[in-house]
């Protein structure tokens, strides 16, 4: 798209590169079609350059949206989110000054359920203790001390059968897993029948029955500490907990007391409340839990197609088109 005088539209973006910075890889891409403006150039020049940017690109919730921030751009158009998540945005305030925001669903659904079958096998196997037993000096380790948890034939219950739910199903079924899930609507016969999946009408009936529990969410109110104490005393003591939702989808100070007591087996987290936790947290210290550094969707190809679904979310908006995956407040 190209504006009145042959000038490209405007992209806000945090920064190019460093740790919440578009990747340097994906910089050319945005060039044929954006004039790309970073926050500290934004700062800089704020009266200026504020009339002239039309969208924004959130990588990794940056830069922050507030009140401030919108006022300063009188001509903002849409807001475009690097991921599926929108609870960093406050939405109302957001369609209050008339901007259209946008995810992007379509990137990120298989790999995210890579990462949550990748974290609920390491965890089963003891990837983790067994690896750094393997580099110690003695290499000395009791047989019993390291079995694992068999995957075959053991019992899934995917909380939320939304794209990654399901794809999660898909794989799960290739491990030969029983599937149970629990959603606010319940899929198709046919889409169940494709992956072996039962519904659970209550996610109490589904938390007592599986060997593993994979949290899928969005954090909404309703989710928000979903997993709690009773939650977590309803599974079995040798079951393990999966979160690739968002952290504040589990009460976590009830899962730390549940972990050291017995209560559950295990926990695999690729996301914590907050991120990343403090160096000095409890969860990370213990022997049961594997946290990864919210890996979600993070592949070179992943995060290519979520930096092509923002700008065709941004170009369709700034040709006031339909957005493929606009976000409407609730």
């Amino acid at each position: 798209m190209i504006m009145e005088g042959g000038e490209l539209p405007w992209l806000l973006v945090n920064e190019i590169g460093g740790i919440r910075g578009i990747l340097h890889s994906h910089v050319p891409f945005l060039k044929k079609h954006f004039h790309l403006i970073t926050m500290k150039e934004f700062l800089e020049n704020r009266k200026d350059v504020g009339k002239k940017v039309q969208a924004i690109y959130l990588w990794w919730h940056k830069p922050v949206i507030d009140k401030e921030l919108l006022q300063s751009l009188p001509n903002l158009k849409v807001i475009a989110n690097s991921g599926v998540g929108m609870d960093h945005l406050d939405l109302k305030l957001v369609a209050s000054f008339g901007v259209k925001m946008a995810n992007a669903p379509r990137a990120v659904s298989s790999s995210t359920a890579d990462t949550g079958m990748a974290l609920l096998l390491a965890s089963a196997r003891r990837l983790v203790e067994v690896h750094n037993i393997s580099i110690s000096q003695s290499m000395e380790y009791c047989e019993a001390d390291i079995l694992g948890v068999k995957v075959t034939g053991a019992t899934l219950g995917i909380v939320g059968m939304g794209s990654i739910g399901y794809k999660i199903a898909l794989r799960a079924k290739a491990f030969e897993m029983n599937i149970l899930y629990h959603n606010r609507t319940r899929r198709k016969v046919q889409e169940e029948q494709a992956v072996g999946a039962t519904y659970c009408k209550t996610i109490d009936s589904l938390l007592q029955q599986a060997d593993f529990v994979m949290l899928v969410v969005s954090l909404t109110p309703q989710t928000h500490k979903l997993i709690g104490k009773r939650e977590l005393e309803l599974m079995k003591p040798t079951a393990t907990l999966i979160n690739i939702s968002r952290g504040a989808v589990v009460d976590q100070e009830a899962l730390v007391a549940a972990l050291q007591s017995g209560v559950i087996g295990a926990a695999a987290l690729d996301v914590t409340s907050p991120e990343p936790l403090p160096r000095d947290h409890p969860l990370l210290k213990l022997k049961n839990v594997i946290i990864t550094p919210h890996l979600g969707i993070k592949t070179d190809k992943a995060t290519y197609m979520i930096t092509e679904e923002a700008v065709e979310n941004i170009l369709a908006a700034l040709n006031g088109l339909p957005l493929p995956s606009e976000v409407l407040p609730s």
